[in-house]
């Protein structure tokens, strides 16, 4: 059994903390590495349709050999500029759209659904909810949520559709730790999940401040890292393909960051995004 604490959504599904990420894992690694995941401990496993990989990564489901039922997966809604998805036209799209992931997982649900970036000069994300929320009332999904939605995206859902989003997948890492997002989500009830929760490269990684704290624990600087997620109320999916470091992501319930630890953390923030800003994000 996962020794990974679990966070309850706002709907009383419960998610691991920690979970397995395969953004950038080309479609023949999928399946080796989401087996490697799960056989080591990982019970939530993290994709989307534009990551071209679902087919592997429910391969790799199948192979290990889990029931289903000790798996939280997530995968998430490409709504690709190209599309009019406005409408009742739009909401079908999302509904076909499901289908194709789960078909290509090969699963007869999926345990969280979200829309993966907002896109609100298209102004139809609202309506693309609506169609989220009507996967939720059938049962083929048990949660769903949004990724890379702002405060001003949140509150527009609150004002004109009918459920509350159960969780938030955001860029989230001690350079860029998002305190009044994560304020915003607390105070609506929604879950904060980090998405690249060890940053991208080594800049972060080889931040002396982490480094001296790791020293102090006996442990690496990334599973430092992942301990601050889970004692902030986060949820991480951190990503490898390689089996030693998809074992030691895994490995950090065995230790605390002390109040010094946290204050040291606080102290390395540089409010610097990663990845594109959400507002203006419309990738097709």
């Amino acid at each position: 059994m996962s020794t990974i604490p679990t966070i309850t959504l706002n709907n009383g599904v419960a998610i691991p903390q920690l979970g397995f990420g395969v953004w950038q894992v080309p479609e023949d690694e999928a399946a080796a590495a989401v087996r490697t995941a799960i056989e080591t401990g990982y019970r939530s496993i993290d994709t989307a349709a534009i990551y071209e990989n679902e087919a592997g990564t429910g391969l790799g489901i199948r192979q290990a050999g889990v029931p289903r039922d000790e798996l939280f997966i997530t995968t998430k809604l490409w709504n690709s500029g190209t599309r009019d998805w406005t409408g009742q036209a739009g909401r079908e799209a999302v509904l076909s759209e499901f289908d194709a992931s789960l078909a290509k997982l090969g699963l007869e649900y999926i345990d969280l659904y979200l829309i993966h970036w907002p896109r609100p000069m298209h102004g139809s994300y609202a309506n693309v909810w609506k169609g989220l929320e009507e996967l939720l009332a059938s049962g083929r999904t048990k949660a769903i949520g949004v990724s890379n939605f702002g405060q001003a995206e949140l509150t527009h859902l609150f004002e004109t559709t009918s459920v509350v989003p159960a969780l938030n997948q955001v860029e989230l890492h001690p350079h860029f730790p998002q305190h009044e997002l994560r304020a915003f989500h607390a105070e609506h009830g929604i879950a904060t999940e980090a998405w690249s929760p060890l940053g991208q490269g080594k800049e972060l990684l080889t931040e002396p401040v982490l480094t001296q704290i790791a020293a102090k624990h006996g442990r690496t600087t990334a599973q430092v890292v992942l301990r601050w997620h889970l004692q902030s109320g986060l949820i991480a999916i951190p990503k490898s393909v390689t089996p030693s470091r998809i074992k030691e992501n895994l490995a950090v319930t065995g230790f605390e960051l002390d109040a010094e630890d946290l204050a040291a953390i606080a102290g390395i923030e540089t409010g610097k995004r990663l990845g594109p800003e959400p507002t203006t994000f419309d990738w097709n």
